[in-house]
């Protein structure tokens, strides 16, 4: 996971991702499992996605998958969420019966940022990086509201 540079940018997008199939119902295992983790890896070279790392489990999956930062993380569940759902049902038929609205996966998901550092760890840098922040945050509070001025009083 190398940060890169995109126009007017430099940085890294990248994503824990987690969402199950409707109800929970423990469909993803041997064939299903396989066929899966092989449309999630087309999806992920069609877009130009990175798959870091993928974990299909019975009944539910982890993706950490990155991406350009131009595209919202809502659009790159929605593009797995459907394609796999599509080449599924058209794979394995009997999964219609089983899904009858059409629906594979629950409406839900679960993600967040991931990077190469820690949250404490850019909390540490924040703090110490440009001064002592604490101590001006600390003076900040102290200060009472601002009351209405005439603009004479910046002038003079």
């Amino acid at each position: 996971m190398d940060l890169v540079s995109v126009s007017h940018g430099f940085g890294q997008v990248s994503f824990h991702v987690v969402f199950c199939p409707k109800y929970r119902y423990k469909i993803l295992s041997g064939e299903v499992k396989s066929v899966c983790e092989r449309v999630f890896r087309e999806v992920a070279r069609k877009y130009g996605f990175v798959i870091h790392e993928v974990q299909v489990m019975s009944d539910h999956v982890h993706l950490f998958v990155g991406f350009h930062p131009n595209v919202c993380i809502s659009r790159v569940v929605q593009l797995f969420k459907g394609v796999s759902a599509r080449m599924l049902f058209q794979a394995f038929p009997h999964l219609r019966r089983i899904f009858r609205r059409g629906h594979l996966w629950s409406r839900g998901k679960f993600y967040r940022s991931v990077g190469n550092v820690t949250a404490d760890t850019i909390k540490h840098y924040i703090a110490h990086s440009q001064g002592d922040w604490s101590r001006v945050l600390r003076c900040a509070k102290e200060v009472q509201p601002p009351q209405q001025t005439s603009l004479n009083r910046w002038l003079a």
